[in-house]
């Protein structure tokens, strides 16, 4: 029975779903605009910093050691699959990097499953963010509140990072126009390298900040995978604001077509998709160039 609680409670929950998207997808957006490159491997490393940090966890205690853990390590995943196999795939065509990154995410999961089996595992929310939260006219998970606050000081954090430092002038710049951006000079394949870090970054980080909320499995990148497509699409290719404003707006759409019948979840996203491709092409905030 659908209630103001409830409906408040949706509005929660789908702006924790949200930011978590927006996050995810800031990172595939960044990697798309510089690089080029279509990441299937994205919803993978998603997984794999929830696997961290709960690696991490299980010998620390920390939550705190966990996150970084987590960052750190996708941080370096993502350095590495850049420098050994990326980097070959920058001028080939679309589908190559498709069916390459694709692989990759099989390899990543099948490696998951065999060290960690297929049972879920959990990783318990810090002390301070258990239980719940009385907001007067309602109580809510205290750690799903948590989880907005986190996820916008992160948001924030690769904000500065890209619109108030030289990385990230260089960045936006070769999202524009990588050819001048290498004319000019800059050590392009450096900065490549750095902004698929930061991009594989984006993805641990959510992936344990997220494992609290929804238990790890082997297969848990696969569907977070497609919506995060879907908010690049919405917000459009290579746009930060985009990818927050679309996080928001998709996170919003599963979590309150969820309270009717969650059935119609992904039909309603995938219609807001299909409406904003038809009336604009290149996504809310996405630059021309990179229709």
């Amino acid at each position: 029975m659908l209630s103001w609680s409830n409906f408040v409670s949706q509005l929660f929950n789908g702006l924790a779903l949200g930011a978590l998207l927006a996050l995810i997808s800031s990172g595939l957006t960044i990697i798309y605009g510089t690089l080029g490159v279509l990441n299937l491997a994205h919803g993978a490393m998603f997984m794999l910093g929830g696997y961290a940090g709960y690696v991490a966890y299980q010998a620390t205690g920390s939550f705190i050691v966990a996150v970084i853990a987590g960052t750190l390590f996708l941080a370096i995943v993502g350095i590495v699959m850049e420098r050994v196999v990326i980097r070959h795939f920058y001028h080939r065509p679309h589908e190559d990097q498709l069916l390459v990154t694709f692989g990759l995410a099989i390899v990543f999961v099948e490696a998951v499953r065999f060290f960690f089996g297929s049972q879920t595992q959990s990783v318990p929310p810090p002390s301070l963010f258990t239980g719940i939260t009385s907001l007067g006219f309602m109580v809510y998970p205290t750690y799903r509140l948590a989880v907005v606050g986190i996820v916008a000081v992160a948001l924030v954090v690769l904000f500065i990072v890209l619109y108030r430092t030289r990385l990230g002038m260089i960045v936006r710049a070769g999202i524009e126009d990588s050819v001048m951006v290498d004319s000019l000079g800059i050590n392009v394949d450096r900065v490549f390298m750095i902004v698929f870090g930061i991009g594989a970054m984006a993805a641990g980080f959510a992936g344990i900040v997220n494992a609290p909320v929804v238990a790890l499995t082997p297969d848990v990148g696969e569907a977070i995978l497609v919506q995060t497509f879907v908010v690049v699409v919405i917000g459009g290719v290579g746009s930060f604001p985009g990818a927050v404003i679309g996080g928001i707006v998709a996170g919003e759409i599963i979590s309150l077509t969820s309270m009717i019948d969650p059935g119609y979840a992904y039909v309603m996203l995938f219609a807001a998709m299909t409406l904003v491709l038809m009336v604009r092409p290149q996504g809310l905030l996405g630059l021309r160039g990179r229709e």
